[in-house]
C-alpha cells in the first residue's frame, strides 16, 4: 500500500492498523530547535481518544505517546528540542476487540471500505477495518501537535461539531469558549440537549448518524499558498477529505455561494491601520489559492459509522449475498471526535504552507515559532 505521506516540505507518513499492536507517524521536514516533548504531544491527543462519553465508542485506549526519534536536550536551555530529522512517534493499542469482527471476517459491510481494499489488494484487515478505521486518526493528531509547535501561538485553530443529523446549529449563537465544555464540541450549550435526546435515540436503536464540522484558522498572515496547483485551499481540502468518513468539504461559503450574487459574495475592503480590513469573509480567508490575512475557515462532512446493528444487505468473498450485522464498540456518530483531527489537519497544512512559502519568498520577517525556537 502505497500513498500513506501527505504534505511537501512538512511531511507526514502514518502506520499501523486499528487492531494492530500500535499505530503511529513519521514527521519529516520540521525544523531544528522547537521545543517538543511526550507531555505536548499527549495534550491533544487526550482531546481526541475514545471512551470519553456514553456517545461514542467505549473503546478504552490512554493513546499513550512515545516520541523514538527526532528530539534531542538542548544544552542551552535544558529542555528537548527537535533535531531537524524525522521525528517518529507510537502509540501501542492496548484495548482491541478482534473478536467482534469475526463474523465479517469474509463479509463485506455496506458503506465501508471492506469491499474496495479487497478489490485492490485480494486481503484485507477485518478488525476494525484495518487502515480505513477512525483510529488512524490518532496518528495525524500526533503530527498536528508538531505542526502547532512550529506555527506558535501567533495561529489559533479551534474546530466545533457544527450538525449532527438534521439538527444544526445557528451562527448567530455561536461561543467558542463553550466548545471544550461539553461532550460534543458544541459552540451553542442551547442545542446540547437536543443533540443527547437525539443520539441517545440513534445508539438504541443500533444505528448511525453523520455530522459536519467546522474548522477555523486565526492568525494565518496574508500570502500563503501558491496558484495555480499549490493552492492552499486545494491542500486544506484534500487533507479534510483524506479523513475516513470525510465526503465533502467546503472553504468559506462553500457550496452556499452558488446561490450568492457577486454583490453579495464579494467581500469588500477598506483601509484599515495594519492593512486591508474586510467586510465579509465568504471566501473563507483563501483567494486565489493565497491566504488574505482573514481566518481560514472550513467546514467537513462526515457520513454515518458504516458498522451498525441493524441488519444490512451485503455481499461475502463468495459473492454469495448475506445479511450484515456488526458487533462490537463503534461511534454512533464520529464526528463527536472529529473536531481534534480536523484541527490537526488544519496545524499541518499550514505548517507546510509556512514553510514552502518561507522557502520561495524569504517568509519576510514573519516567522511563527520563533518564540518556540532556541
Amino acid at each position: 500500500m502505497s500513498h500513506n505521506t501527505f504534505g511537501h516540505l512538512f511531511r507526514v507518513t502514518t502506520w499501523g492498523e486499528s487492531h494492530g499492536p500500535a499505530l503511529g507517524c513519521v514527521v519529516d521536514g520540521c525544523p531544528p530547535g522547537l521545543g517538543l516533548t511526550e507531555a505536548d504531544v499527549q495534550h491533544w491527543l487526550d482531546r481526541r481518544k475514545p471512551g470519553g462519553n456514553r456517545f461514542v465508542t467505549q473503546r478504552r485506549e490512554p493513546d499513550q505517546v512515545r516520541i523514538l526519534s527526532g528530539v534531542f536536550e538542548d544544552d542551552r536551555t535544558g529542555g528537548q528540542v527537535t533535531t531537524g530529522t524525522p521525528i517518529s512517534m507510537m502509540i501501542e493499542n492496548v484495548d482491541q476487540r478482534s473478536k467482534d469482527y469475526g463474523d465479517i471476517a469474509s463479509q463485506f459491510r455496506p458503506g465501508h471500505a471492506d469491499y474496495t481494499y479487497f478489490a485492490k489488494y485480494g486481503v484485507r484487515d477485518y478488525r476494525g477495518g484495518g487502515r480505513a478505521s477512525a483510529r488512524e486518526t490518532a496518528s495525524r493528531v500526533a503530527a498536528g501537535a508538531v505542526a502547532r509547535k512550529l506555527l506558535g501561538p501567533g495561529v489559533v485553530i479551534r474546530a466545533a461539531l457544527v450538525q449532527v443529523g438534521p439538527h444544526r446549529i445557528e451562527p448567530a449563537r455561536w461561543n467558542w469558549a463553550t466548545t471544550e465544555q461539553n461532550p460534543f464540541w458544541c459552540p451553542d450549550p442551547e442545542m446540547v440537549p437536543v443533540w443527547e435526546a437525539y443520539l441517545d435515540a440513534v445508539r438504541k436503536a443500533g444505528s448511525s448518524v453523520g455530522a459536519v464540522v467546522e474548522v477555523v484558522a486565526e492568525g494565518v498572515p496574508p500570502g500563503w499558498g501558491a496558484p495555480v496547483y499549490g493552492k492552499l485551499d486545494a491542500e486544506l481540502a484534500g487533507a479534510l477529505m483524506s479523513i475516513n468518513a470525510v465526503k465533502g468539504v467546503e472553504i468559506g461559503a462553500g457550496f452556499g455561494s452558488a446561490s450568492l450574487t457577486g454583490e453579495q459574495n464579494a467581500d469588500e475592503m477598506t483601509a484599515g491601520r495594519d492593512g486591508p480590513t474586510f467586510l465579509s469573509n465568504h471566501a473563507g480567508g483563501i483567494l486565489g489559492g493565497i491566504s488574505t490575512g482573514q481566518p481560514v475557515i472550513a467546514r467537513m462532512a462526515l457520513k454515518p459509522t458504516s458498522s451498525i446493528l441493524t441488519p444490512r444487505r451485503g455481499l461475502n468473498e463468495a459473492s454469495e449475498e448475506v445479511q450484515i450485522v456488526t458487533k462490537g464498540r463503534h461511534d454512533p456518530c464520529v464526528g463527536l471526535r472529529a473536531p481534534p483531527v480536523a484541527e490537526a489537519m488544519m496545524a499541518c497544512v499550514l505548517a507546510d504552507a509556512f514553510l514552502r512559502h518561507r522557502g520561495q519568498t524569504g517568509g519576510g520577517a514573519f516567522y511563527p515559532g520563533e518564540n518556540e525556537r532556541r
